[in-house]
C-alpha cells in the first residue's frame, strides 16, 4: 500500500512538471509568433503609411497586453515548475498554483484569438487615419484657446536687436516659455525665438533675437530649450497634421494609387479646421505687465492650411476625384468659418486647385466638374452656404 502511494505521488509530481513544461513551451512559442505578426504589421505600415506612424503600433495596448500575457504566463510556469518536487526530492505538488497556471493557459488562448482580430483591424488604413486624426484633435485641444491673444510687436521693435546663436544641433522638442519670459523680464530685455517646436536648430546659426543685449542671454536660451535627434510631437500641432498628410501622399504615389485613402484624409483635415472655427491659435507673445518679453513663432491658420493641403494638391495632379474632394472639403470649411481672413486663406487654396486642374486634367468633362465645384465654393464665400445650395439646384 505504501509503495502504491509513493508511485501515485511520483506520478503527480511528474505530471505536474510535464504540464507546466508544456504551458511554458507553448506560451513562449506563441509569444514569438505574436512578435513576428507585430513586426510584419510594422513593416506593412512603414511601407504603405509611413515610418513615422510606427509609434501608433508600438504603443498599442492590445499588442502590449498580448505579449505581456504570454511572457507572464511563461515566467509563472517556470517559477511554479521550480517548486514541484518528486519522491526523491521530498514530494511536493502545488495544486493551487498548478490550477492557476491552467487558467492562465486558457486565458492566453483567448488572448490569441483577440490579438488576431485586433491586428487585422489595426492595419486597416481607415483605422490608422482615425488614430492620427485623434492625435490632431488632442494637439488642437491643447493648443487653441478662446481668449484674445496679444499681437506681436512690429518689425521696428527689433530694429536694434542682437542675435543669439546656439552651438547645438537638433530638433527643438521642449521649450520653457514661462522660465525664459521671467528671465527676460528680470533683465529688462525682450527675446524673439527664431525656431519653434519641431524646427531644426543649426549649429552656429541665429536662434533668437534680444532687444537689449544681455551677456547671459545665450545660456538662458540654452537652459530653456531641449533639442533632440528626432522631431517630437508634444505641443507641435503641425507635426500631427504632417503625419496624416503623409498617409495621403503615400496613397497617391504610383506604387499604391489609392485615391480613396487620400479623400478620407481630406475629410479628417476638413473636420479639424471646422473644429478650429471660432477659436484662436496662440500668437506666441508673452507679456509681463504690459511689456512684451518673449515672442515665440507659433502655428497660424495659414501655415496649418498650407501643411494640410499643399502636398496633397501637388501629388494629386491629374486626379479628378481627389481635386473635387479637396474643393468640397474647402467649401464645407468655408461654410463653418466666419472669419474673413481665414476664408481668404481657404479661397487661395481653392484657386490653386482650380489652376492645377486646368493645367493637368486633359479631359474636358472632368475639368468642367472641377470648375463647377470651384464655382460653388466661390458662391459660398459670397452668398453663404444656403445661397450656394439654392444656386446649385437645377
Amino acid at each position: 500500500m505504501g509503495r502504491r502511494k509513493q508511485l501515485a505521488v511520483q506520478r503527480r509530481g511528474t505530471g505536474a512538471r510535464t504540464l507546466l513544461g508544456a504551458i511554458a513551451a507553448s506560451t513562449i512559442g506563441v509569444a514569438g509568433t505574436v512578435f513576428s505578426i507585430t513586426i510584419a504589421a510594422l513593416s506593412l505600415a512603414a511601407g504603405q503609411m509611413g515610418p513615422r506612424l510606427l509609434r501608433n503600433f508600438t504603443r498599442d495596448r492590445g499588442v502590449q497586453v498580448t505579449l505581456g500575457a504570454y511572457l507572464g504566463t511563461f515566467s509563472y510556469a517556470l517559477m511554479v515548475l521550480r517548486s514541484v518536487r518528486t519522491q526523491e526530492e521530498g514530494p511536493f505538488t502545488p495544486h493551487l498554483a498548478l490550477s492557476f497556471g491552467i487558467l492562465l493557459a486558457f486565458a492566453c488562448v483567448g488572448t490569441l484569438v483577440y490579438f488576431v482580430g485586433h491586428m487585422a483591424n489595426r492595419i486597416n488604413v481607415d483605422t490608422v487615419v482615425d488614430l492620427v486624426s485623434y492625435d490632431i484633435r488632442a494637439a488642437m485641444k491643447a493648443t487653441i484657446t478662446d481668449e484674445a491673444q496679444p499681437a506681436p510687436p512690429s518689425a521696428d521693435f527689433w530694429a536694434n536687436a542682437s542675435t543669439i546663436v546656439d552651438a547645438r544641433r537638433g530638433y527643438l522638442q521642449q521649450f520653457d516659455e514661462a522660465g525664459l519670459a521671467d528671465w527676460a523680464s528680470e533683465h529688462g530685455t525682450a527675446i524673439r525665438l527664431l525656431a519653434r517646436r519641431g524646427d531644426y536648430v543649426f549649429p552656429g546659426a541665429p536662434v533668437a533675437l534680444m532687444s537689449v543685449q544681455v551677456a547671459e542671454a545665450e545660456d538662458a536660451v540654452r537652459r530653456a530649450t531641449a533639442l533632440g535627434a528626432a522631431r517630437g510631437s508634444v505641443g507641435d500641432l503641425e507635426y500631427a497634421v504632417r503625419q496624416l498628410v503623409e498617409v495621403a501622399v503615400r496613397a497617391l504615389s504610383p506604387g499604391i494609387n489609392d485615391p480613396h485613402t487620400a479623400m478620407s484624409v481630406l475629410d479628417r483635415l476638413g473636420a479639424a479646421l471646422c473644429d478650429l472655427a471660432g477659436a484662436n491659435l496662440p500668437s506666441g507673445v508673452t507679456l509681463r505687465g504690459d511689456e512684451v518679453v518673449l515672442v515665440v513663432p507659433s502655428a497660424t491658420y495659414g501655415s496649418l492650411a498650407d501643411v494640410m493641403f499643399h502636398m496633397i494638391r501637388q501629388n494629386a495632379a491629374g486626379s479628378t476625384a481627389v481635386m473635387i474632394r479637396l474643393l468640397d472639403v474647402l467649401t464645407a470649411v468655408i461654410a463653418c468659418e466666419s472669419d474673413q481672413d481665414r476664408r481668404a486663406v481657404l479661397l487661395r487654396h481653392a484657386d490653386l486647385v482650380w489652376t492645377d486642374a486646368q493645367r493637368d486634367i486633359a479631359n474636358e468633362g472632368d475639368r468642367a466638374d472641377v470648375g463647377r465645384r470651384h464655382a460653388t465654393l466661390r458662391r459660398t464665400v459670397t452668398h453663404g452656404a444656403l445661397g450656394a445650395i439654392v444656386a446649385s439646384i437645377p
